[in-house]
């Protein structure tokens, strides 16, 4: 049969995983990228990162397996949602990419509030809050403010769609990556006319539409090429990385709820039709599971949150990671384990780029509250890992509410690889938290959905009982859950204690910090 490839191209890094037709994982390689922030709001990156990123994972990813691109049958790519990226009727950009967690359209998204009230925004789109995030939002910044490069932009795609059109030649893009664009009708699964219209864009200027999980194409002799893999190789589009992610983990039923701690912290529960939150405060995405909605929470700054602290003050670490050849969040994670549950008082709050799920608050800011003398960086590691936990909590009872309660949490991404994090989010949350051989989900389900595509698999449903095997489970500990209820009752008060603050957040020209 061959081999699949799964490709997932997330906020600050690309990954490339190898799998068999009898479901072992061969190889996983990860290439990452530095955002550009030259101010507080706005968050960019180079589009042909992307694709430097993609080539060099994938010819990497073939390295180490020691295998031959010939060997690879199909692949499947899914990515980020709502990061922007104009470019020409050759697919080459013309700009920058602005990313989804970039925030500069608050005036925008202020407008477009006043111009579609939330029932039908939410009927049509799932999405229950117009906020800066949202890719018409973006879109429509463009028009106003670089009209220039709006009006020289043959097509604006997700990262998902450019990834595409790099493989095979062809503008596709599916409603698994576009549900959260605003321009999307995720009943309807066309696009929305009426955004469309509001924001003066025509389908033409997007990519065609194809269902997730669809094969797009092949891949072009240059992209073969430069790839290293066959012109034969069946391209397929995974839909965005929460709901590749959700099938990487089995997460294609109801009942079922996984989370995802990347650079965001991502919740998923499986639901068979929108419209089941009476509240319609719940996001709603379309599965990557052919037929399936997702509800998804999200939370901008998980992981990253970490990152931010490695980068800012985890030059120790880091030091000592190189020398004794191991990784710095593990170094990190360690020295967090050195504080104890509740971080002695102190409590993080990690919104580094505003909070969404399920505050709705893109204003606001991440702080630090209680530090004393007594604090070192260990409790100050310990807070930022347990505040990932409480956004965690928070979601779930959120969740619970519309319909969705969990009884145990499937965990993945980077964060399911530290034992000292997953236990804590079973202590803060009370329920057993399981993780998975190979905790990058969203390529191993992009590898189920190429294997379906290419037959392989005859469904996702065989596909999981060979590709999906249980690593770990973390029981909530009952000695810790006084500790952390008391740290997350801190929590909570302390976000909704600031936010009157959050009126002071403001973009300053000049301010920020150039990264890439």
């Amino acid at each position: 049969m061959g081999l699949l490839l799964g490709v997932d191209a997330g906020t600050t890094a690309l990954k490339a995983g190898l799998f068999d037709e009898a479901g072992r994982q061969i190889a996983v390689t990860a290439e990452e990228y530095a955002l550009c922030t030259p101010e507080p709001a706005r968050a960019e990156l180079d589009p042909e990162t992307y694709w430097r990123a993609t080539v060099a994972a994938v010819r990497r990813v073939l390295g180490t397996a020691g295998v031959r691109g010939s060997d690879v049958r199909a692949l499947a790519v899914s990515s980020q949602g709502e990061t922007v990226i104009p470019v020409r009727a050759d697919g080459r950009p013309v700009g920058p990419a602005i990313v989804w967690l970039d925030n500069r359209a608050v005036e925008e998204a202020r407008e477009l509030g006043e111009r579609f009230d939330p029932a039908t925004l939410y009927a049509a789109t799932g999405v229950p809050a117009l906020v800066p995030t949202w890719t018409a939002c973006k879109l429509l910044w463009w028009q106003r403010n670089d009209r220039g490069l709006f009006d020289r932009a043959a097509r604006f795609l997700l990262v998902e769609d450019f990834l595409l059109q790099r493989f095979t030649g062809r503008f596709a893009t599916d409603g698994g990556v576009q549900c959260t664009t605003l321009l999307y009708d995720i009943v309807a699964r066309t696009w929305w006319e009426p955004m469309l219209d509001c924001i003066g864009l025509g389908v033409d200027r997007l990519g065609e539409l194809v269902a997730p999980g669809e094969v797009v194409g092949t891949l072009t002799p240059s992209a073969a090429d430069a790839l290293g893999l066959a012109p034969s190789v069946l391209v397929v589009a995974g839909g965005m990385d929460q709901g590749a992610g959700a099938v990487g983990v089995g997460n294609v039923g109801p009942g079922i709820v996984s989370e995802s701690t990347g650079g965001a912290l991502t919740i998923q529960a499986s639901v068979d039709r929108h419209g089941g939150d009476p509240g319609a405060q719940t996001p709603v995405y379309v599965h990557s599971a052919s037929g399936l909605y997702l509800y998804c929470p999200v939370s901008p700054t998980g992981g990253m949150a970490l990152t931010w602290f490695r980068d800012r003050f985890g030059e120790p670490e880091v030091s000592r990671a190189r020398e004794l050849g191991r990784d710095a969040y593990e170094l990190l994670t360690e020295l967090a384990a050195a504080a104890p549950p509740g971080a002695d008082g102190l409590t993080m709050l990690p919104h580094l780029q505003g909070a969404f799920s399920p505050e709705y608050e893109p204003a606001a800011r991440g702080a630090f509250y209680g530090l004393t003398l007594a604090h070192g960086r260990a409790h100050a590691v310990r807070a930022i890992l347990e505040s990932v936990a409480f956004m965690l909590r928070r979601n779930l009872e959120a969740l619970a509410g519309a319909g969705a309660a969990a009884n145990e949490v499937r965990s993945h991404g980077g964060g399911a690889r530290s034992a000292l994090w997953n236990q804590m989010k079973a202590d803060v949350c009370g329920l057993p938290v399981v993780t998975l051989e190979g905790s990058d989900a969203a390529i191993r389900g992009d590898a189920m959905l190429a294997g379906v595509a290419a037959g392989a698999f005859p469904d996702l449903g065989e596909a999981a009982r060979r590709l999906i095997r249980v690593a770990a489970r973390f029981e909530p500990d009952a000695r810790t859950r006084a500790a952390y209820d008391e740290a997350y009752g801190r929590y909570v008060e302390l976000f909704d204690a600031l936010r009157p603050m959050y009126r002071w957040t403001g973009v300053r020209p000049g301010v920020g910090n150039q990264t890439a």
